[in-house]
């Protein structure tokens, strides 16, 4: 029963246009009211606790990272640097946007700002030398939600915060299979665009590549930084996202000086927006975290995955399946907040690994933001290539497809995912 009212009072007032965080505390007074412990200070307490978290700190500074790394031209400088480097290839300026997502993805960890900054420099141009929009748009659409998987990324700090998994170890382990997602939409981006009849970008000279490289180095020498100093243990995640929010804001003033002191408050408050949303929500999942465990439903999710239990990868697939039909209706960040503390404790009852899970987790998840209705990736995607999100959608499609079978391949052999995390953390 009191599964019913969890999700009846979730779904109800999302029907009824509630935001979701507003949502999850009226499911958790609808808990409250059902296990008869009635009390507002339970909603105080532990919207207050969910909020008041260093770890958390990562997310605003990862933000800001991201709007100065945009605002002071080092997005821009890493996609030319992939363009002079590969875009005289056949289907060049696809890959280059390939690139060029991975290295942003490993800079920021926001699908979101990634993709607009990579389609916004890009799709003109791909436009300009004949690639289909729509099958262009799918692309960079598809590589912005590598981001979410690969450090540093928000969403392994979201799961990391909701599940009590280790953050440094879930950025370890999100390198390989981030790679991975990247390598599938190169295979297919050379499939579909094999009988295009297109031009490829002129050659550069080798000392046209090196200069232009040398002029993103700043930008490229961030994700070592991030990387390597969370690998030797030289500092924490979250000290690492305020690092990577310095280091922009030097690039930005005083190296590219493209930065205007004037600017940085506009700068500061664009993140400091997304910060409150996503911190409002972490603090409203917490009071339904809180209710669930109270009320003991992952006993009852337990006694349901009983019958997959005893076969981890079973389980899986069970757990992959029920996670896409959800993320076709809700954004990742309440995803994760909403079914990590339901879901992890038949993870453990299973012999899973918690970060292995919490990879594949995300990675689901992360898919889920190319996919309608939500799709938020696919709707900023859509606009800024100004074209209709059912055309972006098709476009996309061949590219999540791939990106899926990369999915099913990690629950598949775990090892593709345990054995790199074992290596680096060694």
């Amino acid at each position: 029963m009191i599964v019913v009212v969890f999700i009846g009072a979730l779904l109800g007032a999302m029907a009824l246009g509630m935001p979701v965080a507003f949502a999850l505390i009226v499911s958790g007074l609808a808990m409250m009211w059902n296990i008869d412990m009635w009390s507002p200070q339970i909603v105080a307490q532990n919207m207050l606790s969910g909020a008041d978290s260093f770890t958390l700190l990562a997310v605003p500074f990862f933000l800001f990272a991201g709007e100065l790394m945009n605002a002071g031209g080092i997005s821009r400088r890493i996609v030319n640097a992939a363009l002079a480097w590969i875009g005289h290839f056949r289907g060049g300026l696809g890959y280059a946007g390939i690139a060029a997502a991975v290295v942003l993805a490993a800079l920021s960890g926001s699908a979101i700002a990634d993709t607009a900054a990579v389609a916004a420099l890009l799709v003109p141009a791909m436009r300009a030398s004949g690639y289909s929009v729509r099958r262009s748009t799918g692309l960079l659409a598809a590589g912005g939600v590598i981001a979410p998987v690969l450090p540093p990324a928000i969403a392994l700090v979201l799961f990391g915060v909701a599940g009590g998994v280790s953050i440094t170890q879930l950025f370890l382990a999100g390198i390989f299979p981030g790679l991975l997602m990247a390598l599938s939409l190169v295979i297919t981006w050379a499939i579909v665009c094999r009988r295009d009849n297109i031009a490829p970008l002129p050659r550069k000279t080798l000392r046209e590549r090196l200069k232009i490289t040398a002029d993103a180095g700043v930008g490229l020498f961030l994700p070592v930084v991030v990387i390597g100093g969370i690998r030797l243990g030289i500092f924490t995640p979250t000290e690492a996202a305020v690092i990577a929010a310095v280091y922009a804001l030097i690039a930005g003033l005083f190296v590219y000086r493209e930065i205007k002191i004037n600017q940085l408050y506009g700068l500061v408050v664009r993140a400091a927006k997304i910060t409150a949303s996503v911190i409002f929500l972490v603090a409203a999942a917490m009071v339904s975290a809180w209710l669930i465990t109270a009320a003991d439903i992952p006993s009852y999710v337990s006694a349901m995955l009983e019958p997959f239990i005893a076969t981890p990868i079973l389980l899986m697939f069970v757990l992959m399946i029920l996670v896409i039909i959800v993320g076709t209706a809700l954004d990742m960040a309440p995803t994760i907040l909403i079914l990590t503390p339901v879901l992890m404790p038949a993870i453990r009852e299973a012999g899973i690994n918690p970060v292995y899970f919490g990879i594949l987790f995300v990675m689901n998840n992360a898919l889920g933001m190319v996919t309608p209705p939500v799709g938020t990736v696919l709707n900023v995607a859509a606009s800024v290539s100004r074209i209709s999100v059912d055309d972006a959608f098709k476009g996309v499609f061949p590219f999540l497809l791939a990106e899926i079978i990369v999915m099913l391949v990690l629950v598949l052999f775990p090892d593709l995912v345990l054995v790199p995390l074992r290596f680096l953390m060694h």
